[in-house]
């Protein structure tokens, strides 16, 4: 499904019943990969977005901001006649997640940050960033596939190299723009800590312990400063599919706790 937004076309899927759930990708993925957990999940209603630059949805400019890609989410929940939903955000998508209750708190009946931070970027990742950009500009493919196969644990990319391929050909999908307009608006983004440490519903991080993106110690002082719980998981930056099974028991486990909390 897809609806017209700012000129462009926003593409989503929603299927089920029951509560809401919004679950947002992250940087080079798209809304299908959350297919296998969706389908694991019939008693809920489950909203998954392609947001701005990634999958089919289009690109507005040359930065993306994530306020911006926040806007785009909440038009289709407002399409959908979507009052409140609990948020699931993968890396980028939890940064989508955060301006989300920051701007649209009563919106959030819950949020689960996936191998994301309300932190923002530090000095030297803002630079890792623009190095990225300048290799994006000069070979996208190379840039996507290798950035893809640093998400996982080392030990692990040997393991998963099937699904690594499988999201490298779906990362080389998204278009040169689409990718420096990402990075671009990662790099400026806020600290989010206090929205964080201020949202009182249920929230929670799940955290890889060899997530070579977030570092975990980080994941640690994150938790107690923003007073949040925090799950760890022996593997890297994918945790849904790096410890696919556990991730969906916690997963459900959070989802039931939300919904005894409302």
């Amino acid at each position: 499904m897809t609806l017209s937004y700012k000129g462009i076309k926003i593409k989503y899927q929603c299927s089920g019943n029951g509560k809401n759930i919004v679950f947002l990708h992250g940087f080079l993925e798209n809304s299908a990969m959350w297919d296998n957990i969706i389908s694991e999940l019939p008693e809920f209603r489950c909203i998954a977005i392609d947001l701005l630059g990634h999958g089919e949805t289009g690109n507005l400019g040359y930065v993306h901001t994530m306020k911006e890609m926040a806007d785009g989410v909440m038009t289709v929940l407002n399409a959908l006649k979507v009052s409140s939903a609990i948020f699931v955000g993968h890396s980028m998508g939890g940064y989508v997640s955060l301006e989300i209750v920051n701007n649209y708190n009563n919106s959030v009946d819950g949020l689960l940050l996936l191998n994301s931070t309300s932190f923002p970027d530090s000095e030297e990742r803002k630079f890792s960033r623009e190095r990225a950009i300048d290799i994006v500009k000069k070979n996208p493919n190379a840039y996507t596939s290798m950035a893809i196969a640093n998400l996982f644990a080392p030990e692990n990319r040997e393991i998963f190299d099937v699904e690594i391929q499988k999201i490298k050909n779906e990362a080389s999908k998204t278009s040169l723009q689409g990718i420096i307009s990402a990075l671009e608006g990662m790099k400026v983004r806020e600290s989010h800590l206090n929205t964080l440490k201020s949202f009182k519903k249920h929230k929670i991080i799940f955290a890889g312990t060899k997530d070579p993106v977030l570092d975990f110690s980080q994941s640690e002082e994150e938790s107690k400063l923003a007073q949040t719980e925090l799950i760890s998981f022996d593997g890297g930056h994918m945790t849904y599919l790096e410890n696919s099974i556990q991730f969906l028991t916690k997963l459900k486990a959070f989802l039931r706790e939300v919904n005894v909390m409302r």
